[in-house]
This record gives C-alpha cells, structure tokens and sequence, in this order.
C-alpha cells in the first residue's frame, strides 16, 4: 500500500532468456518472423531464433516441444549476504497479522503487543512466544455502531495509548467511516476506546472528534500519538483527489492539511476535547485544535523520546519527499511548496513564512511515498541513538538519517532488507524499533552479523542457467516463452526463459495469473541494436520470497557481471539504467502474482520454438509437456489472449492490453498504485475507476485533467505521464524513452472515446 494515494510501488521483470543469437560463434542464426496466418499477435521486441543450417521452414504443430527438459543446472542460489552494520530480522513470524498498519506496546508494559489492522480490528498477543493467532480485543465497527470504509487509503489508520492506560484503560484511533455528503462517502472519525480488564477487550466507545466529511479516498493522514506533554497529536492530509482540495494545505480552517493538538482530560462541558495553551489559533484566526498545517499527506510522525522533537514524513506529489521537525505554529509549505521545491508560489500569503523540511529526496525516476519513523532511543545499538529510521512504502526499503553535528549536512543510508510495504515503525518500551510490513511481517532493526563470504555466482556463465561454455547460449532445462503485450522497455528486444525445478509445476490462478513453486527462475535478456546489454534473474527463493538480480554483458559479449546495485550507463545514443534489487520488486508486487508476465492471457498466443522448427501456441505446448499443476485442455480455445497494442483491430482491447502490462502491475487491488484505478485487461472500463474520473496525484497544473478524459489526451493523465520524462513519468522506473508507437495507441483510443460508461 501506498500512502501517497494508494501509494505504493513497485519493479521490473527480472525475469530473462538467454537464446542463440546473431553473434553466436557456433553458427549464425536467423530471426524468423511471425506466422501471419496465425491470428496471434508476438512482442516486436523479441527475437526469435533457429539454427540457419536447417533448410526447412518453420511448421505449425499441435506442440512445439515434445517432453519437459529436465533442469539439472539453473538453481536458485543462496542470496548475496547484506552489506551494511544495521541489518532488519523478522519477529513475530507465525503470528498472522494481515493489513496491519500500526503497533504499539502500552505505557510502562512490554510483556505484549496490540496491533491495529486496516480491515477495523485491534487485537493483542505476547511479546514473547505468541500464538499463530492474536486475540481479538476490539472491532471498530461493531463498538462504534458505524460501518468501516476500508478502500483507497481508508480503514483503522493507527492506536495510541493514553499515557496513563493502566489507570483509565484508554485507547484512541483513527479510522474512517461510510457515509457524509461527500461523492467519496467516507469520513474522518477519532475515537476513544475503553477497557476495563486492562485491554483484554474494549466495550466502550466514544467519538472524540469528528465525523467529518473526506473529498476523495486518499490523503488521509491518520498518526495517532499522544505528545510528552500529554496531549494527542493528529495528522491529516489535504483531502486528496487533486484540484481545490490542494487549497486546503494554506487554509488556516478545518483539520485538512494539518497536525492537530487536542486535550482530551480536560474537557469543557459539551465537548469532547479541550484546546491546549500554545495552540496558535486558540484564541481565534484559524481551527483552534491547529498544532500545525501545511501538509499534503503527513502519514507518520512520532516524538524523540529524548528530546520531545516531533519528527514527521510527509508524502509529496510527484518530485519529492520530506522530513519536517514540526513546531506550534508552523506552515510547512504545501501546496505552494513540495519539499524545498517550489509548487505554486501564489498559494502562499507573501507574509507567511514557510517552514522548510530538515531533509528532503527526489524520486528520480522512481515513485516514492515516505512512510516516516522514529529517532532511534534503544541501548541495544548504542552507535545508532539519535539516529531518525524511516521508511518508504514505494521504494519498499527502510533508511537511517544522521546529521553532521558541525555543518548539518545529512547523510542517509540504506539498511539492507527484502523489500516491503513500510506503513509504520513501532517502538518497545525500551526504545527498540520495529518497521512493519502491510502484507503483515513485522521485523526489528538489529545490529547485522558479520557477513559471510557469498557464494552468489558472479558471472553469468557460472548461474548454471546458460552454457558455461558460452554464455550467449541457454542451458537444456530452460523453457522459452514470450508474451502478447510486451512491458516497454526502451525499444530494446527482449529474450525470456523459465526455469522449474524437476518434479515441480506451475499454479494457475483464477486470475490466470502463475503461480511458481519455490526454486523456480525467470531470465530475461535485453539486447540494443543487436548487442546485449543485461541479464536479469527473478529468482524464489526458499522463504518463498522473490529476488532479482541484474548481470551487466562485457562489451565482447562473451559473459556478464552481476552488479551489486543500480547503475546508468550510455548505450548508443541512450541511457540504459540497471536496476537494484530493491527495485526489481517494486513492480513485481505480490497484487499482480510476482511474475507478471507469467500469466494466460499473456501466453495464449503462437510461439517459435527453434529447439523443434515448430510455431506453436505456448499455453497448449506448457500443458502438453507438463509444467503446470492442473491440464488446460480444450479449454484453451476459449481463455482470453490479450492483443498485441500496435497489431491492427479494436483500439480499446489494445488500449487496455498497453495499460495492463505497463500499468496494472501497480494499479489493481490491493497494489500500491495510487488511488483505487484498476488497470487489469479483465475489468470493464467503468470498473477501472479511470474514465472521467478526477486525478488522485495531482492535475499536473492541466485545467479540468482526469484520469481518461474523453476525446481528450491533453487533459488525460494517463496520456501526459506516459509521454513525460521526468519525475512525473509512468511507468516510473528506469525508462527514459517514450513509447511513441503505444502511447500513440493510447491517445488514439482516448481520442475515439465520446463519453464514459
């Protein structure tokens, strides 16, 4: 989930192949073109290959391979061990906390935890030998009486204790509900939750603030904490959905876009909260529960233990992210600001003064959505105290930031980590950090050990996924394929692979999307001009996560070098960027099945098998052969194929083909696109949420923008973000070259549309 507006990111197939090619030293080869009787539309960006010493042109079969091969050598490897002193290890690992967005232990109490999960339930379990499944101590819902709204950024947002919960055994949240006048029904509630067993369950509820009426279904803020002094501190955002709720960041009304600062012990008769002396609007001019405004999206903040400091991640728009320090009274800036970048200049009074963010970061390329954190106040890491960790629900990866105590310059690092969904960063109440995961892992930042030597192979030619002989060549166990709608790459061809491990098979969804067993490795080749550039491996691992890893080709073309991180390089007349490994999963998303590409209506469509002289249809050869769990058969003729998006028919099949592969890896449920858009082929356009429907990131500056304009591409985002090259460019990672030809297709479908379903 991605808390920009939905938020969440994101990667990039790292799946490869590796095939005979023109420089192949044992013999040429010949690119063999489609069958143009086929019917079934091939990726322009592949090549595929047969030895030029047959004379036989290729045939049509039932099958284009006879039996599986056996893969004796393409093997997943043990993961390169991390670099780096700090090092992040699962806690809590058979616990089952699905969606959980907040964690917390109470006052004073570190034998358990409490959990707030974003479907409206909190529950509780040991710190110490917990149960597969926690207690369920409170539904939302059933105490308030109010049903839940749990899409786009909505739900049970976060918990705070009262710092005194062992004396009154209160608990505040924050969450949204169904209802209101807003076209978005759903509305903002704080309420306040009582126990009297201690927390064992909670049976009173009362609505401290609020309901109030959400614009749209983002932008939600949520923090919920109670300050040293006493007080709780709430965040909201700008109401998102873009146009005028980004007036509300200088609007000195309302709670949007703000850091509020309530009383609830001392409140006046007929109130549920008091205002605190020091709030700047107390006495008039403004909202008097104001600590703070000027936010887009403040997701997270927390206090400093040692020093009080509010410290608070704000989500920008589409360049940056910041840190902000928050002060009584403070105007952090958006939306005439975003970070230390100006936004629109006039919307901020020449007389108020902005404060600016101690530390900010661009997206470069890439989506980026802070999730915020806390200054590190443990005795376990001594070197760390002082130390603000703070994570990014897009870039899937937690950092740390210091400052030079001399010039003040930041530095910020990465701590190693299988890619997550950071929401929240919880503290034990002995000031250890916990970054938690919303796909419900939560792990605990430790001091890394010692790094063993790695046995991760370091040339291409010693993966045992190519000959070792000659790296230009696949070894026997691999399986080509190749996809209708093809993910854009900078124009660069693309070979693809699989690889299983003997005995195991391929699970297909009801989606149609594959499932692989654990060991099974995808390799993808991409080549410029006819010279390859890099191989890149998506590898399950035994924990049954995903990996990729990229190997960059010498300029000999003899072997490529696997690199430890991202790297831009000049290839002809273009920038080539490598991606990290943290980025191969931002794309590959949980939501969207990992593979991507491995799915039916991607694969129902001929293939040239050069093993065998044979064009085939792929889905028909797999399950021929044996590779997936449950036999297709006749089925086959009736499952979708998606269309090729430069091949002649209907412009809205290869429109939606074009947003399914360069888009819907992200943008589907339970991805981390932004906002509640569903890109997938199989839904109808109404059930994108895209046609006519307002921006959730923001308009661009275009006047009356959506998401799909009809008839319009100049005010369509989708259209304006597909041709972009910066920041604000889709798909975000690494591409630096438009897609003339599908963006082409693209507008044309927007042109032919005259209204929305």
């Amino acid at each position: 989930m991605k808390w920009r507006s939905g938020l969440g990111v994101g990667a990039l197939v790292v799946a490869a192949l590796l095939g005979a090619c023109g420089d192949d030293p044992v013999g040429s080869v010949t690119t063999v073109p489609p069958d143009p009787d086929s019917g079934d539309a091939t990726d322009e960006q592949s090549v595929t290959t047969f030895e030029a010493g047959t004379d036989a042109a290729p045939t049509r079969a039932d099958f284009g391979l006879d039996a599986r091969p056996s893969n004796t050598t393409c093997k997943v490897s043990v993961r390169p061990p991390s670099a780096g002193p700090l090092a992040l290890e699962q806690v809590f690992s058979n616990v089952s906390l699905y969606y959980i967005v907040a964690m917390a232990q109470p006052p004073g109490d570190s034998s358990r935890w409490f959990a707030a999960t974003l479907d409206g339930k909190i529950v509780s379990f040991p710190a110490v030998s917990p149960p597969n499944t926690p207690t369920l101590v409170a539904d939302i819902a059933t105490l308030s009486g109010m049903p839940l709204k749990m899409v786009g950024e909505g739900g049970l947002l976060d918990l705070a204790f009262h710092p005194k919960f062992a004396q009154n055994g209160q608990l505040f949240v924050s969450w949204t509900a169904s209802g209101g006048a807003s076209i978005s029904d759903m509305r903002s509630v704080v309420s306040k939750l009582t126990s009297a067993d201690k927390g064992a369950t909670f049976t009173q509820h009362e609505v401290i603030l609020g309901p109030f009426d959400q614009p749209a279904l983002n932008h939600n803020g949520g923090c919920t904490k109670f300050g040293p002094d006493g007080f709780l501190y709430l965040s909201f955002g700008d109401g998102g959905g873009g146009g005028d709720t980004y007036l509300n960041g200088q609007t000195v009304n309302g709670f949007f876009s703000k850091i509020l600062r309530i009383d609830v012990d001392n409140r006046p008769v007929g109130k549920t909260y008091g205002i605190p002396d020091g709030n700047p609007f107390k006495n008039g001019g403004g909202e008097p529960a104001t600590f703070a405004r000027g936010f887009r999206n403040p997701w997270r903040f927390s206090f400093d233990r040692a020093t009080g400091d509010l410290w608070c991640g704000d989500v920008g728009e589409g360049a940056r992210e910041e840190v902000d320090i928050v002060k009584a009274g403070g105007n952090y800036g958006w939306s005439c600001r975003e970070g230390t970048s100006p936004y629109v200049p006039a919307r901020c009074a020449p007389t108020d003064a902005v404060v600016e963010p101690i530390y900010d970061y661009g997206h470069n390329m890439a989506n980026a959505a802070i999730s915020g954190g806390v200054v590190y106040r443990g005795s376990a890491i001594p070197e760390l105290v002082g130390t603000y960790i703070f994570g990014d629900s897009s870039t899937n990866a937690v950092y740390t930031l210091v400052f030079d105590p001399t010039t003040g310059a930041a530095t910020r690092t990465t701590i190693p980590s299988l890619p997550k969904g950071w929401v929240s960063f919880a503290e034990d109440t002995a000031g250890e950090v916990y970054p938690v995961d919303i796909n419900g892992t939560v792990w605990k930042v430790v001091r890394a050990q010692p790094a063993a030597a790695s046995t991760f192979p370091e040339q291409l030619s010693k993966t045992g996924c190519v000959d070792p002989f000659d790296a230009n060549k696949p070894a026997p166990g691999m399986v080509p394929y190749d996809v209708n709608s093809a993910f854009w790459s900078d124009g660069a061809d693309k070979q693809r692979f699989l690889a299983l491990p003997d005995g195991k098979t391929i699970t297909v969804g009801a989606d149609g999307d594959f499932d692989l067993p654990i060991g099974s490795v995808l390799m993808k080749t991409f080549s410029l001009a006819g010279k390859k550039i890099e191989t890149r491996l998506f590898m399950r691992h035994d924990d049954g996560e995903w990996a990729g890893y990229t190997y960059e080709w010498n300029d000999q073309q003899t072997d490529a070098t696997l690199l430890p991180s991202s790297k831009t390089k000049t290839v002809g007349t273009q920038t080539w960027t490598f991606p990290s490994r943290s980025q191969c999963v931002n794309c590959h998303t949980a939501a969207a099945g990992h593979t991507l590409g491995l799915e039916l209506g991607q694969l129902n469509g001929d293939y040239f098998y050069a093993q065998t002289n044979r064009i085939s249809n792929q889905l028909r050869t797999l399950d021929h052969i044996g590779m997936l769990s449950a036999p297709l058969g006749p089925s086959i003729d009736q499952l979708v194929a998606y269309p090729k998006p430069t091949a002649p028919g209907a412009l809205e099949p290869r429109a939606r083909s074009y947003l399914h592969a360069n888009c819907s890896y992200c943008h589907r449920p339970t991805g981390p696109g932004r906002g509640d858009l569903d890109l997938r082929f199989g839904v109808t356009l109404a059930a994108t949420k895209a046609c006519g429907t307002d921006p959730t990131v923001g308009s661009l500056g275009v006047m009356n923008a959506k998401v799909v304009a009809p008839g319009s591409p100049s005010t369509s985002i989708v259209s304006l973000r597909t041709h972009a090259l910066d920041s604000i460019r889709m798909p975000p990672l690494g591409s630096r070259v438009v897609d003339a030809a599908g963006v082409d297709v693209l507008d044309s479908w927007i042109h032919s549309l005259t209204a929305c379903p």
